[in-house]
């Protein structure tokens, strides 16, 4: 009688999906899939959160898609969130989404495109669009209304209806207005609407580029630097926070950006999607010479088929301090890629998961850690584990594994499956072999209840992502079949309650070599 053996799996998935190197050498912490996942704070692979509306249905965005969201913090602390989508601009309170009305001196201008990037500075929230005025939403004049930014009092200079702007070292930089790709303009000091005087200027980048043409598709700033963002190239500016003497002090080559809203500043460094995936600005200056680590290695291949294919103005990203993580969405696929930012793996990539079915067209976090998504006629709120009030499929599936013999014929015994969290729900287990997506599968409801002696996490300082004592749900299934290698995955439909796995224990008897 041949025993039986246990394979345990702790902490299954800690180190994400993994869909760039070979499923037969991926050790058991990779996941092949995690779909509608995150790994959570103690490192386990957990269901994501859904969305919830936030408001009433606003006539006049319908059902278009909120594509740009911005908090402005006006000079008394007062929080406004603003957003854009069906040529409107609006305001978010207290569960009402009001229109803003045009409330300057000349015609109202027609809005056709809502590829907008909002930022702020010194109490005046500016929307930018490659050939539109730059409007502005200025409370201290009216909180139901917006204005041309040259319609401010006081204002001077040419205005530029530039596509990609920064607020940074006290002042508004901005470049790209159509025609020229290749001059930075930037305002006066605390004054947005002085483009002539002062401390305001341009700067003219075309002769700096080191290899020769490209053009400037985005700007960040960092630890007193001005980055500025080619397609191919990036030019590293130090003294930002002094115009007349900054100076050119790195310039990186063969990596670029190629989505404006990909751009995001974590506080310690800035990341951006480049055409060979999703890189670090500090960690990008540091290895110039050195072989390319993007933070997105493990997934390289997948997401660089997604850029071919992808508008990149509809790319869009966020990065989410509250639950650490680095979201970029795939529109045309569907699909967001969610990185964990705050815990990096050694070699410098992240743990990623995806979410399908949740593409949000607009992506914010503000001052109080509320998350925000832009999605077709509704501004809504990342939350509930509804999408909605409509449940959504959590997916997880383990890579291949050979139970140390890759020649041995293993038979599948028992499956036992430790989650944290679900009530009262199915879960679905399913197996194959041999590389053959071709799975058995056998459904177990939770019911059985335990509370663990650990009380509820928070996510990163989103508060308890599980009340109270943590609820501790272990499921068997019995296995058939049997193989050379054998692949486990989970399904189950999120419906008003987290679920994290906790880890799997897979029995099985040696059969013929």
């Amino acid at each position: 009688m041949k025993p039986i053996t246990p394979f345990v799996i702790s902490a299954p998935g800690f180190y994400g999906v993994n869909t760039q190197d070979s499923p037969v050498d991926l050790a058991p912490g990779f996941a092949l899939r995690a779909i509608n996942c995150v790994i959570d704070e103690s490192g386990r692979i957990a269901s994501r959160k859904g969305w919830q509306t936030i408001h009433a249905a606003n006539a006049d965005l319908g059902t278009s898609n909120v594509t740009t969201i911005g908090e402005l913090i006006d000079n008394s602390g007062t929080s406004y969130v603003l957003c854009t989508g069906g040529g409107f601009l609006f305001k978010y309170a207290a569960g009402v989404l009001t229109t803003l009305t045009y409330g300057g001196g000349g015609v109202a201008p027609t809005i056709a495109a809502n590829n907008w990037q909002f930022v702020q500075l010194n109490g005046v929230a500016m929307f930018f669009q490659r050939g539109y005025d730059t409007l502005i939403f200025d409370p201290a004049v009216s909180t139901t209304t917006f204005r041309r930014l040259s319609e401010r009092s006081g204002s001077a200079g040419t205005f530029y209806q530039t596509h990609t702007a920064l607020s940074a070292y006290g002042r508004v930089w901005s470049a790209d207005n159509g025609t020229d790709k290749n001059t930075v303009v930037f305002s006066d000091i605390l004054a947005p609407h002085i483009m002539t005087g002062g401390t305001s200027g341009s700067l003219n980048v075309a002769q700096v580029w080191p290899t020769g043409g490209d053009e400037v598709i985005a700007l960040a700033a960092h630890n007193n630097f001005l980055f500025i963002f080619g397609r191919k190239q990036i030019l590293v500016y130090s003294g930002a926070d002094d115009p007349a003497t900054m100076r050119l002090s790195d310039s990186i080559v063969g990596v670029g950006c190629i989505a404006r809203d990909s751009v995001q500043n974590t506080g310690d460094d800035v990341i951006f999607l480049s055409d060979s995936g999703v890189r670090s600005v500090l960690r990008t200056v540091q290895e110039k010479s050195a072989p390319l680590r993007p933070i997105s290695k493990n997934v390289l291949n997948e997401l660089q088929t997604h850029i071919l294919a992808e508008t990149k103005d509809n790319i869009k990203s966020v990065y989410s301090k509250q639950h650490g993580f680095y979201l970029l969405t795939m529109p045309s696929f569907f699909e967001c890629y969610c990185f964990d930012i705050a815990r990096p793996l050694q070699d410098g990539s992240t743990r990623v998961t995806t979410w399908q079915n949740l593409t949000p067209s607009g992506l914010y976090e503000a001052r109080d850690g509320t998350l925000y998504f832009g999605l077709a006629g509704n501004l809504a709120t990342y939350g509930s584990y509804f999408d909605n009030a409509t449940a959504y499929r959590a997916q997880y599936y383990t890579t291949w594994i050979d139970f140390g013999n890759p020649i041995q014929i293993s038979i599948l015994k028992k499956i036992i499956l430790t989650l944290i969290g679900g009530v009262n729900q199915p879960i679905i287990f399913k197996w194959a072999y041999d590389f053959v997506q071709s799975y058995s599968t056998e459904t177990v409801s939770i019911s059985g209840i335990v509370s663990a002696a650990e009380f509820g996490i928070t996510e990163y300082n989103s508060g308890a992502e599980y009340a109270g004592n943590l609820l501790v749900n272990t499921l068997s299934a019995n296995g058939t079949r049997s193989g050379k290698v054998l692949q486990f995955g989970f399904e189950a439909q999120i419906q008003g309650s987290p679920i994290s796995i906790q880890k799997i224990e897979l029995f099985t008897k040696d059969g013929r070599l």
